[in-house]
């Protein structure tokens, strides 16, 4: 009797252990995977929009330096720059939400984590990412707003400055 007792105790224990699923076979898991590169593809995006940011900061600076006091132009660039280092701060950001969420993936695929802890704190990611592109829409809107802002005034400057030069003569 003990030996069948025995054989069944390690026939359930063998069975127990070899059923047991590999964290990163889940669904779940692979889901999370999955919002991960959306989330670096999205990083990706963020970063070369600041990229662009930058350019096109480095074109107004260039512009304004044709225009003799015009303290309306510095306001401009100060807001500009002021915007750039909000920007790439939230890159900055997002770059840390991103390496968090890669040792999510690492600590569930190890086991080191239950499923459940790991969908809630990928809940709490995805909450936070979601947030940051939020925030990172109005800065791209703030950025269009004040670069189209400074076009006009810049136009207007040329005409007038061509309204002037016609007078002369």
């Amino acid at each position: 009797m003990k030996t069948i007792s025995k054989l069944g105790l390690f026939i359930a224990l063998l069975a127990f252990v070899s059923c047991k699923q590999n964290p990163a076979e889940a669904p779940e898991h692979k889901v999370m995977v999955e919002k991960h590169q959306e989330m670096e593809a999205s990083h990706e995006t963020m970063s070369k929009e600041h990229n662009t940011m930058k350019d096109d900061h480095q074109q107004m600076v260039a512009a304004h330096k044709t225009i003799e006091n015009d303290s309306i132009h510095l306001i401009t660039e100060k807001s500009h720059i002021a915007l750039l280092t909000k920007h790439g701060k939230l890159i900055e950001d997002h770059k840390g939400l991103i390496e968090k969420h890669a040792e999510l993936e690492t600590k569930h695929a190890s086991g080191e984590i239950t499923l459940e802890q790991m969908k809630s704190e990928h809940e709490s990611m995805k909450a936070e990412h979601e947030h940051m592109e939020k925030e990172h829409n109005g800065i791209t809107a703030e950025h269009e707003r004040i670069t189209d802002e400074d076009k006009r005034m810049m136009k207007e400057d040329q005409e007038k400055a061509a309204e002037e030069e016609s007078d002369k003569n």
